[in-house]
């Protein structure tokens, strides 16, 4: 009779941290320890320690908050639903399917990175050989393109939507921003100038355009607004991206970054070169959630411009 196997390391830590999350003692807001303060609290390697609060992560009960590090989600945390292809032991195997596969796809990607996502990875997650997958996607470039469909999918845009068309293109710019904060891979599997054809992402630029309805603009330009929208969450989602994945490399958190250069920053900004530079506050640059909301609001207020300088000719 073989022994049990038993959870690898990170999944200890994890349900050691849920556990605590989930009975209080970690409440939401509260400050999670850094990559380097885990992998030294619990002995293990750093990589190990990321994939901790990478899973972390996924499961929603932390986020990363650019400027203050990871903290205990302030969102409500739910249980992880049953794999589609649990069994009880000794029971019959579900057969696989496409949506098994897509799904178990982005579960690694929000864990461990898109890098990591690869068709021997995602037939080991299923218990699965290689092969067999390929009856679902031809190759990971397919593969990675129906992912990215999938997330799409997740949020239900409402029909016709709000009143007004700047209510219409604020709802879907913050629809396609929580997609990216949830699943950080995902500015970086969509492409501008050889765009998808997926359907839910078609949905997304059709919605788009559909808000658009009634002001007399023709379609260059509002095909030209669904891809500037689009850009501008992509854009800071990129960022955002870029430095959750600093701080789970290096431990270091963008508020302990900048205190380690404080003294140079100093240096450069006391002299009187930079006069305005030095008066900049440090949350204006920092908190990424904020930036997308002005850049979404000055974007908006220029095209406003544009849609009334429309209305006035027609008159």
């Amino acid at each position: 009779m073989s022994a049990q196997r038993e959870d690898p390391p990170y999944r200890r830590i994890v349900a050691e941290i849920r556990a605590r999350i989930l009975a209080g003692e970690l409440r939401p807001g509260d400050r999670m320890p850094s990559i380097r303060q885990v992998a030294q609290r619990w002995g293990v390697a750093v990589a190990t320690a990321t994939r901790v609060m990478a899973a972390l992560r996924e499961e929603g009960l932390v986020e990363a908050k650019v400027g203050s590090g990871t903290l205990v989600s302030v969102r409500a945390v739910r249980p992880r639903a049953t794999s589609p292809r649990a069994r009880r032991p000794g029971g019959p195997r579900e057969a696989l399917n496409r949506k098994d596969v897509l799904r178990a796809a982005v579960a690694i990607a929000d864990v461990e990175g898109l890098d990591a996502v690869s068709m021997r990875r995602l037939a080991a997650e299923l218990g699965v050989g290689p092969m067999s997958l390929y009856r679902h996607v031809a190759n990971k470039d397919e593969l990675v393109t129906q992912m990215a469909d999938e997330v799409f999918g997740e949020p239900e845009l409402p029909l016709p939507g709000p009143e007004g068309w700047r209510a219409k293109l604020e709802l879907i710019s913050r629809a396609q921003w929580e997609l990216c904060r949830r699943h950080l891979w995902l500015p970086r599997a969509v492409s501008f100038t050889r765009p998808a054809l997926a359907p839910n992402m078609m949905a997304h630029t059709e919605w788009t355009l559909r808000a658009l309805d009634g002001l007399g603009l023709p379609m260059t330009i509002r095909s030209r607004e669904a891809l500037t929208l689009h850009a501008l969450v992509i854009t800071v989602a990129l960022s955002m991206a870029d430095e959750v994945e600093a701080e789970q490399e290096t431990g270091v958190t963008l508020a302990g970054w900048w205190l380690a250069r404080r003294k140079r920053a100093d240096e450069l900004l006391d002299d009187g070169r930079f006069p305005l530079l030095s008066t900049i506050p440090e949350e204006a640059v920092s908190d990424l959630d904020e930036l997308f909301e002005y850049g979404l609001a000055r974007h908006l207020d220029g095209f406003a411009v544009l849609v009334e300088g429309h209305a006035r000719t027609r008159s």
